[in-house]
């Protein structure tokens, strides 16, 4: 196959940094412009397709794209039924139901019978038919924070993070419809015709993700303090011991999570390790 793989991707949103960070850190080489609609990757059969967020899910059901990085929530409310090669773990947030906090709403299950303003109408009106809960479905394409306030509805279902944005228009959620991040979903036949080419963009995104909050530990000791500081060190498998040109010495190597580094540093000198050097790392292929 002589046409080169096409992965779409967001051109604008909260979406865009994290992605092209991922696609840099998994080794692609490209240039991304804010004019640009394609960027042809230099070292891989790739070009990656900048669009709307919301049209990925079209671009690759139609064949448009091979493949493409979009938000599990828009997936949904676009019904596209594309596999999902790879959650990339990053872009989470959830879809809640949320009312004002002065209302007598405790749960979701409290809703029937109201108006619910949301800008993800399809997934809202889905996950209410499918838990028998009669509701209307007011579709707003932006501001939906102030549609109870407006008089426009009596609930809200809502793209939510950290939960400040309903906090300040004095909303609070009663239950999630919805739990998202970003994700690679490929066009059906792509998955099939395009196999190798989609499993080797997927391996070098894995080992990119895989090597994100790893350390690479590297330390001296005496041999006979092996044991005690091995036992201290959560590996991949086992550390890598490595004799010295010193009798009695060895290095021993292994991969720690970031966050458990600070911690275990103080218990490695005292279980008698030196020469403690703490690395980042590139790429982890299970």
């Amino acid at each position: 196959m002589t046409e080169r793989m096409r992965l779409a991707v967001p051109n604008k949103g909260r979406l865009v940094e994290p992605t092209l960070a991922l696609l840099r850190d998994a080794g692609l080489v490209f240039d991304a412009h804010d004019r640009s609609l394609v960027s042809r990757v230099q070292n891989v059969d790739l070009d990656i397709l900048f669009v709307r967020t919301n049209d990925i899910a079209e671009f690759v059901g139609d064949g448009v794209a091979d493949a493409g990085i979009t938000g599990g929530d828009l997936l949904a409310e676009a019904g596209a039924q594309l596999p999902i090669v790879r959650e990339l773990g990053y872009g989470r947030c959830r879809l809640a139901a949320a009312v004002p906090n002065d209302a007598t709403y405790a749960s979701i299950d409290d809703l029937g019978g109201t108006r619910i303003a949301t800008s993800h109408p399809n997934t809202t009106r889905r996950f209410f038919a499918e838990r028998g809960i009669p509701v209307s479905v007011v579709a707003l394409s932006g501001a939906v924070e102030v549609a109870p306030r407006l008089g426009l509805a009596e609930a809200i279902v809502d793209l939510v993070s950290t939960g400040s944005t309903l906090v300040m228009n004095g909303l609070r959620p009663i239950g999630d419809v919805l739990a998202s991040q970003a994700v690679m979903v490929a066009n059906p036949a792509a998955l099939i015709s395009r196999a190798a080419e989609i499993a080797t963009i997927d391996t070098m995104i894995g080992a990119a993700q895989a090597a994100r909050g790893k350390k690479y530990l590297m330390l001296n000791a005496p041999i006979a303090k092996a044991q005690a500081i091995e036992d201290l060190l959560p590996s991949l498998e086992s550390p890598t011991v490595i004799p010295l040109a010193h009798d009695g010495m060895i290095a021993i190597h292994s991969v720690v999570g970031a966050d458990e580094v600070w911690g275990l540093l103080p218990r490695l000198k005292a279980a008698g390790a030196s020469g403690i050097l703490v690395l980042p790392i590139e790429k982890i292929v299970p």
